[in-house]
């Protein structure tokens, strides 16, 4: 055997586990589940080929149309809201100011407490009668909406209690701040420019490739939306009106046993998806700008 060989097969095997791994765990599930999608699969009985009756099914599905409106209506709310809070914060987070790193600390740990746990928390909080939220709003003379069981309100409720998780977001939005030479700053002083055209014409320019990167992960979260509709209102209460499409495509694989439906689901949220991922790639061309590009 020759060396380059020899050296072929050692970088094989060290790169073995984790080709098993992604094999077994990514490919085969991945290719498995796009078969399914042209099947009727039961999970406890041997899929049946139907070809394209399970995404004809889904165009015919009323409840589809419902949580593909819902999930539509929560990312276009969150999706610009959380970015331009977390930027904000950010943007806050990145001044010289006394005590910087306890106040760093402080505004991300709610973005590592357990998704369950925020939301049996927020419930509290959200209760129309007994919540800390509607308490304050009476204390202060301001209407106390029925958070939980109004069809008007439960979106909202469920955007504010996602701003809660920006912080992962933020540190994003900081390391990108940390970037930006100072030197651009001190030259637009030179120039006159004050703090809102500084924001305008060297931080937001400078760090555009990190908002185009939050954006495609905002994307894929929002659109992905599961934990806390799910145990917040179950069933999509009040009126189906927080019934997202991971919980539709959740409940359709393991609560209607209709796993081949679910992964006709999944591969159409993998088309939106990406439509959104290539949009936002197209729209920013004349918008990002690269170091030394």
């Amino acid at each position: 055997m020759t060396r380059s060989r020899k050296e072929g097969l050692c970088g094989w095997l060290f790169a073995s586990p984790w080709v098993i791994g992604f094999s077994v765990f990514m490919l085969y599930p991945l290719l498995a589940s796009l078969y399914f999608a042209f099947c009727d699969y039961s999970v406890l009985k041997a899929p049946v080929f139907t070809g394209l009756e399970n995404f004809k099914d889904l165009f015919h599905d009323e409840v589809f149309w419902i949580v593909l409106k819902n999930t539509a209506i929560f990312t276009a709310i969150f999706l610009p809201l959380g970015l331009i809070l977390s930027l904000g914060m950010a943007m806050l987070l990145n001044l010289k100011v006394k005590g910087q790193a306890f106040y760093r600390t402080i505004f991300y740990l709610p973005s590592l407490m357990p998704l369950v746990a925020t939301a049996v928390l927020f419930l509290t909080l959200f209760n129309s009668d007994s919540g800390l939220i509607n308490i304050a709003l009476k204390g202060m003379h301001l209407p106390a909406p029925d958070w939980l069981a109004s069809p008007a309100w439960s979106k909202p409720s469920i955007v504010l209690l996602s701003m809660w998780g920006v912080g992962n977001t933020m540190i994003i939005y900081l390391a990108g701040l940390q970037e930006v030479p100072q030197s651009l700053y001190e030259a637009a002083e030179l120039d006159g420019a004050k703090a809102w055209a500084k924001t305008l014409n060297v931080t937001l320019p400078m760090i555009s490739p990190v908002i185009l990167f939050n954006l495609i992960i905002g994307i894929i979260n929002s659109v992905q939306i599961f934990t806390l509709p799910y145990v917040m209102f179950p069933n999509g209460a009040p009126a189906r009106s927080t019934y997202f499409y991971t919980s539709y495509l959740y409940d359709s694989a393991f609560k209607y046993h209709k796993m081949g439906y679910a992964c006709a689901m999944g591969w159409i949220m993998f088309i939106i998806i990406f439509a959104l991922t290539l949009l936002s790639f197209r729209a920013s061309n004349k918008h990002v700008y690269y170091g030394g590009s």
